[in-house]
């Protein structure tokens, strides 16, 4: 690390500077994210995986659509994207393809990933395409007002369901298990030791690896949901969470008044990745092209 890195106008010393200095534009601190929020945490646990795993900053890139988390790019300095709502993960695809010997990592939040970008999630699952996805579930669209969410919990509030929501919210894990991740796992922006532990495992993995990290948003999910205290989520999480790895990801819904299912889900290895297939189709095409001159 140099020791002419600046924040500001002032010459840091080494000693000075944050621990992941090096990953961060900090010229652009301080962030805009709300106090309570969990993207700060997931972040941080994401980049000490990094390092832990020890990936070239060069080869690291990090995706999102519209959302919080899409002001990761602009704080993180890696390559990054801030991409059309929804879209983050075909986005983070075509990089993939071009440039295999990237580390693309989508991190995006639950109404991007589940709501409008659902179709692309278990897509990407079924084909392997080797990429890190990390959602920051909040229960909510956090950024565009607070509107109910694929993952909203049944009875809660949001601007558009003012009475309480019926509609059964989605598993993430067992979505994912179901459509053919590689690798998932759930944990909470409070437990970031342990983030940090199931990132770096999944970094070390090929394939569709999906970690679902629960987030507070006490301004838009909870002070509609008697949660207005910005530690009232954290205390929640901390309160009901329950480790189980290796649990059946059907039983680790969601649900208002029951623990919180946490831990490492599923790891498994899959020989046939979207990348080698299209490899092998355009040596096919090659080949036919070339029987028919």
């Amino acid at each position: 690390m140099s020791h002419k890195m600046t924040r500001g106008k002032r010459h840091l010393l080494p000693q000075e500077l944050h621990p992941i200095d090096q990953w961060l534009r900090s010229e652009r601190m301080p962030h805009i994210w709300c106090a309570g929020c969990g993207i700060g945490p997931t972040l941080y646990a994401w980049v000490r995986a990094l390092d832990a795993v020890g990936i070239d900053k060069d080869k690291v890139v990090y995706v999102s659509g519209i959302g919080c988390c899409g002001r990761g790019s602009g704080y993180l300095d890696v390559d990054g994207f801030h991409t059309t709502h929804g879209r983050a993960i075909p986005f983070a695809t075509g990089i993939k393809l071009v440039k295999p010997d990237l580390c693309v990592n989508v991190i995006s939040g639950d109404g991007d990933i589940f709501s409008i970008g659902g179709n692309h999630f278990i897509h990407a699952c079924r084909r392997n395409v080797d990429l890190l996805v990390i959602c920051t579930n909040n229960f909510i669209y956090g950024m565009t007002g607070g509107q109910l969410a694929a993952t909203t919990p049944l009875g809660d509030y949001s601007t558009t369901t003012p009475y309480g929501n019926i509609e059964p919210p989605f598993n993430t894990p067992y979505l994912a298990d179901a459509s053919g991740a590689v690798y998932v796992a759930r944990w909470t922006s409070i437990h970031v030791r342990l983030l940090e532990k199931s990132i770096t495992e999944a970094l070390r993995m090929k394939g569709f690896r999906y970690i679902e990290v629960l987030s507070p948003c006490p301004v838009n999910y909870g002070r509609r949901n008697r949660l207005r205290e910005v530690d009232d989520i954290a205390k929640w999480f901390w309160q009901s969470s329950v480790i189980k790895n290796g649990a059946d990801t059907r039983e680790v819904q969601i649900e208002k008044g029951k623990p919180i299912i946490l831990g490492n889900f599923v790891k498994r290895e899959k020989k046939r990745s979207y990348y080698n297939e299209l490899k092998k189709l355009e040596e096919k095409v090659k080949r036919a092209a070339e029987a028919k001159k």
